[in-house]
């Protein structure tokens, strides 16, 4: 499954664009719509909105095949999206270390689901924009789930 319009809606809010690099809440140079910058990327004059959707959608594909790749049970398309923007923030190598990837591949959704909300921080401290985000994924997560469940 790919990343619906919802799911690109609210990965799209939650990141935001911006023009030139910038440091996101771990320090690293990012630029668009959350894209980090590696070596040997550079962006001195900026980018405009084409090229920031361009690198959003090469991002998300890594995410989404990310999530594919890892999971191991079936999905709704409101947990696929929410996974995928869970993916796209903070990088496959955590997905896939996560209780939320061991709880979900053993079939404890709704515990899964509940670990969303325990990554909420970054320097150890609380950031209010990323509480947000998972309480955003979450409910996109119960949401379609509702609606496939009602069908």
């Amino acid at each position: 499954m790919n990343l619906s319009p919802a799911g690109m809606e609210l990965l799209k809010r939650s990141e935001g664009f911006r023009n030139r690099v910038y440091l996101d809440v771990a320090g690293l140079p990012t630029i668009g719509y959350g894209h980090r910058l590696l070596h040997p990327e550079s962006f001195p004059n900026g980018i405009d909105e084409p090229k920031a959707t361009e690198l959003l959608a090469s991002d998300v594909r890594d995410a989404e095949q990310a999530v594919q790749r890892l999971v191991r049970v079936p999905l709704t398309q409101g947990q696929v999206d929410a996974l995928v923007d869970f993916v796209f923030n903070l990088g496959a190598g955590r997905f896939a270390s996560s209780t939320l990837l061991k709880l979900l591949n053993a079939g404890r959704h709704d515990e899964a689901a509940k670990e969303l909300l325990r990554w909420d921080r970054a320097g150890g401290h609380e950031v209010p924009a990323l509480k947000a985000r998972r309480e955003a994924e979450l409910a996109l997560w119960h949401s379609a789930q509702a609606k496939s469940q009602a069908a």
